[in-house]
């Protein structure tokens, strides 16, 4: 087993989750990627320099979730760092027309998903005294977006409980737990959201990767508990 250090990157097998898990791979880490797509996590992982294993898990289901993590301490260790990148998005709807499987089903993904892996490693962290943890937050969970109401209110939920529930301890929490925004980046998610008669201003994945690293690196324990912009913001 390895003596180094490892994060877990959810969603990692492609997008911005890859290139998170490239630059933690890059700082030294162990990574595991995570994704529903376990041949799609394998060959991101064997594309990473370092040690690296993918493996295929559905975050909103508890007994995957336990597998997995059981999984990750077995081959690579405890796990120190916690990339919350996974998510899906609903389609595009005004609310009252919305398909009401389709509203639950974004629910359970982003914030059931990140309640449970959370939770998960949250426990072993706690009882080394160390550990930290980030989710991917987005700007829509901030915004009225009735386009996508489902996204846009797992968002939300998602920082609340991570700002309520995990953070709340405050100074005496030997885990930072930051939400950060990557910013408008084009993704295959991103790019199918909008139309040509949106406004928008897309950013490269550079922003996101620095201020992980970072974190990672624990240069930035003083943002514990708040929200951060990654693309804008002088943290």
């Amino acid at each position: 087993m390895s003596d180094r250090r490892v994060a877990l990157v959810t969603g990692g097998g492609r997008g911005i989750g890859l290139r998170l898990a490239t630059v933690l791979a890059e700082d030294g880490f162990d990574v595991a990627l995570v994704g529903r797509d376990g041949g799609r996590a394998t060959a991101a992982a064997e594309s990473l320099p370092g040690r690296a294993v993918g493996l295929p898990a559905d975050v909103s289901d508890p007994a995957q979730v336990e597998r997995l993590v059981a999984t990750v301490e077995a081959e690579l260790g405890r796990v120190d760092v916690l990339v919350n990148n996974a998510g899906v998005r609903d389609r595009r709807a005004v609310p009252w027309e919305a398909d009401p499987e389709d509203f639950w089903r974004t629910l359970e993904v982003n914030v059931r998903g990140v309640t449970l892996i959370t939770s998960a490693v949250l426990s072993g962290m706690l009882e080394r005294g160390s550990g930290r943890v980030v989710l991917l937050g987005s700007g829509m969970g901030h915004r009225v977006e009735p386009r996508y109401a489902a996204y846009s209110v797992s968002k939300t939920a998602a920082q609340r409980w991570m700002d309520h529930v995990v953070a709340a301890p405050g100074d005496e929490s030997p885990v930072s737990v930051v939400t950060a925004s990557p910013g408008l980046v084009r993704t295959d998610m991103t790019e199918k959201m909008w139309d040509d008669t949106d406004d928008l201003t897309w950013v490269s994945t550079e922003p996101i990767e620095r201020f992980v690293r970072r974190f990672a690196a624990g240069e930035l324990d003083h943002l514990h508990g708040q929200y951060v912009r990654a693309a804008t913001d002088d943290y």
